[in-house]
């Protein structure tokens, strides 16, 4: 019988002793310490053993059939095989052989040539790769030019293991697909929340002092980012966590080229995006859940006033923070907020997941978490005007990041055998595993990892890995109500040159902004214009056309 999403009676077995991995056990004939030594592959024995425990509990085939003597090639997240995504592929390759006797190769790619090497390679014919990992935003470049194929038709195949678009949260699945077809197999969603200390806001001494000073009580629970600002702003250089040194309100990665465009686009979605005015908030029309380019004619709408008005917000939020931000990389922001010198962060769930590792985290037992706010003001394409509204604030999820899982090249010599590999990450009791590791970079995506009514997962399935209860209320909450519980979204970014859009122009401009260069209007009027060059570089027709099917846009008001 295969698993099915949401039972993981094995990692809490295993830690309450009533049955679990014995020396007995074996996988195709490999123990524990064949297939994640220590310290080549796992890292302590508690890693091992949990993570043999979910491989027994997927209920992997014998692939053999398929897979005798054959290698493929795996492009991965150039991060090394404990890094972020590149190491979830390192870290279950000897279960792959074992089950199949196929090779793994593992080929990494840096994430700044992500957008040059892989398609490189299709252009000049190597086909190097049968499968590689990506982010969903670039499956505009990915469909369009033919690169990969749908893998619709092996879903539900007992030659492989387990796995069920329909256990994926809506939000993420679409990610997985384009049109009626599906290209990826499930292995991380992402999307950015608030995090903050829930011990230091909740404490009533520290809500009396705020309310001294500020001379209003202090707004929590935080649910706009006007909120959140009064907060960091009264927190910032207050010695609040008793070390003697002054602390931080906010903790930001905001250096170029390190991801901080991504803090822009979930914070300036509810500065810039209204929801739909029928039944369907998240339907699309010229002016509503648009948030890249105009959908009539790829007119940028990032030099637009919601988008001014959320950089300009950004400059304040970021103020309230040390000045080295602007030079940080993402796990510098994650260490400062881990290491309780922030009073607050928005990000993946990875800072879910990392809190709960004491060799990394002080924080602990104290994790606040909840969907990133609402905004109070924002502007109205429609009718070209600012809204402020402090009762009915205006509010927009987010499935900001690159959603990171695996797609098959089209020209692959072993479909079957590359999807093996595909689904044996994608199984339920492996996923929910490596979502817990902190390490691996890999968020949670699906019911089987939320609490209900969103999902299967109940709060013994996090407290047997050594979680804290009360933070994964929290934690896995936000996560759940992010992506089925805001009224709408920002509309994913997948055309061909997104990554020329994003990374090479408007993170740029954005830092400019942000380290003094350039005034908020200056900056995304410059990236309006780079915008458009890089349009008419790639063909505006062409382009109209791809973005109207990645935003469902079907025309009309």
């Amino acid at each position: 019988m295969r698993v099915q999403a949401g039972i993981l009676i094995s990692i809490l077995v295993l830690l309450t002793g009533a049955f679990g991995v014995s020396a007995q056990d074996t996988f195709f004939g490999k123990t524990a310490e064949d297939l994640f030594p220590i310290p080549e592959v796992a890292e302590t024995e508690l890693e091992q053993t949990l993570a043999f425990e979910a491989l027994l509990n997927a209920d992997i085939p014998d692939g053999h059939g398929l897979g005798e003597g054959k290698t493929i090639t795996f492009g991965v997240l150039g991060q090394g095989s404990r890094g972020g995504i590149s190491g979830t592929i390192y870290f279950w390759r000897n279960a792959f052989e074992a089950a199949t006797g196929a090779e793994l190769e593992i080929v990494e790619i840096p994430y700044n040539q992500l957008g040059t090497t892989i398609p490189a390679d299709f252009l000049t014919g190597q086909y190097t790769y049968d499968v590689f990992i990506g982010a969903a935003w670039q499956y505009g470049d990915w469909i369009s030019n033919g690169w990969i194929q749908p893998v619709d038709q092996w879903i539900g195949d007992e030659r492989f293991a387990y796995w069920s678009p329909e256990d994926t949260a809506p939000a993420f699945r679409a990610l997985l697909q384009w049109g009626d077809e599906t290209y990826g197999t499930q292995m991380d969603g992402d999307a950015q929340l608030l995090y903050y200390r829930h011990d230091i806001l909740s404490d009533p001494e520290w809500q009396a002092a705020y309310e001294a000073e500020v001379g209003s009580p202090m707004p929590y629970p935080i649910v706009t980012w006007q909120d959140l600002l009064a907060i960091t702003s009264f927190f910032n250089g207050k010695d609040w966590n008793g070390d003697g040194d002054p602390d931080d309100g906010i903790s930001l990665h905001l250096a170029p080229g390190g991801q901080g465009h991504f803090h822009f686009a979930t914070l300036a979605a509810s500065f810039a995006v209204t929801p739909g005015d029928g039944d369907d908030p998240r339907a699309v029309s010229k002016y509503d859940n648009v948030f890249w380019f105009d959908p009539d004619d790829m007119t940028p709408l990032i030099n637009e006033p919601g988008h001014v008005m959320a950089l300009e917000f950004l400059q304040e939020l970021a103020a309230t923070g040390q000045e080295a931000q602007f030079g940080w990389q993402l796990g510098e922001a994650w260490d400062n907020f881990l290491g309780g010198n922030a009073i607050a962060t928005f990000s993946w769930g990875d800072v879910g997941s990392l809190s709960q590792n004491t060799e990394r985290s002080a924080i602990r037992g104290s994790l606040g978490a909840d969907v990133t706010p609402c905004s109070s003001e924002w502007y109205d394409r429609e009718i070209g005007e600012v809204v402020v509204d402090t009762e009915n604030p205006n509010c927009v999820g987010n499935t900001t990041g690159g959603s990171w899982h695996p797609t098959m090249s089209a020209f692959t010599e072993n479909p079957e055998l590359t999807y093996f590999y595909m689904a044996l990450i994608a199984n339920p009791s492996i996923n929910f595993y490596n979502a817990t590791t902190g390490w691996q970079g890999v968020d949670p995506c699906c019911t089987y990892q939320l609490y209900a009514p969103r999902g299967t997962a109940v709060s013994e399935d996090y407290t047997a890995v050594g979680f804290d209860a009360a933070d994964m209320e929290r934690y896995i909450n936000a996560y759940g109500s992010n992506v089925y519980d805001k009224p709408t979204s920002v509309t994913y970014l997948r055309i061909p040159g997104t990554l020329e859009y994003i990374q090479e122009t408007l993170d740029i401009r954005l830092s400019e902004a942000m380290t003094g260069q350039s005034t908020a209007q200056e900056a995304l009027d410059n990236t309006a214009e780079d915008w458009e060059e890089v349009t008419d570089d790639l063909d505006i027709d062409s382009q109209l056309e791809i973005y109207q099917q990645a935003i469902g846009y079907m025309g009309g008001m």
